[in-house]
């Protein structure tokens, strides 16, 4: 019988180590730098992860975060302030940050059931009462939507792709490019 919490876990753990890996390689400008027309960057998205693994996996259940997360304390959070390192937040904070936030969260999955009761202060009062194993499948969901979100932002950076981005050589991938194109090419308006 498969242990359904370690499972959560290893994907959750999984999709984390995702989020580090592409930052990999790249300058403060190109982990900051606005990639989308909302401003989705990659260093924000990793300050995102942080503040959520410290919500949901921590303050949720009574553990609150062994640090100051000013964007919430001051309120911005709910400006986006969340989504974007401003220029007082090294790489380094944020990353450190979020694996403390992680190894946080981490002790609060190993040490409570998956039916442990929690709360979400910001949700609305007739369904902020929840229990250990939702927010578990909630920070899952969150950090490979946003491990995906990282994956695309990577590739428009420098090219560098998912992890089956091996399988094809450049030769290889401009003729699938290419295929794809003509596919759609036949409902161009």
């Amino acid at each position: 019988m498969t242990d359904i919490k370690q499972e959560l876990l290893d994907k959750l753990r999984a999709s984390r180590a995702v989020m580090l890996d592409k930052l990999d390689g790249l300058d403060e400008y190109d982990r900051r730098r606005p990639m989308t027309p909302t401003a989705t960057n990659l260093l924000g998205l990793v300050k995102h992860l942080a503040g959520c693994e410290y919500v949901y996996l921590g303050e949720s259940f009574d553990r609150p975060p062994p640090e100051p997360l000013p964007w919430v304390e001051d309120g911005s959070v709910w400006d986006g302030a969340d989504m974007w390192a401003t220029s007082d937040e090294s790489s380094e904070y944020i990353v450190g940050l979020y694996r403390r936030a992680c190894e946080h969260s981490d002790r609060t999955v190993t040490e409570l059931t998956l039916d442990a009761p929690g709360s979400v202060a910001h949700w609305p009062e007739e369904r902020r009462d929840t229990t250990l194993g939702v927010l578990l499948i909630r920070m899952v969901a969150e950090t490979a939507q946003h491990a995906g979100h990282a994956d695309i932002l990577r590739e428009l950076l420098d090219g560098r792709g998912g992890a089956d981005h091996d399988l094809l050589d450049e030769s290889g991938w401009r003729e699938y490019v290419a295929t794809v194109q003509l596919a759609a090419d036949a409902f161009r308006p």
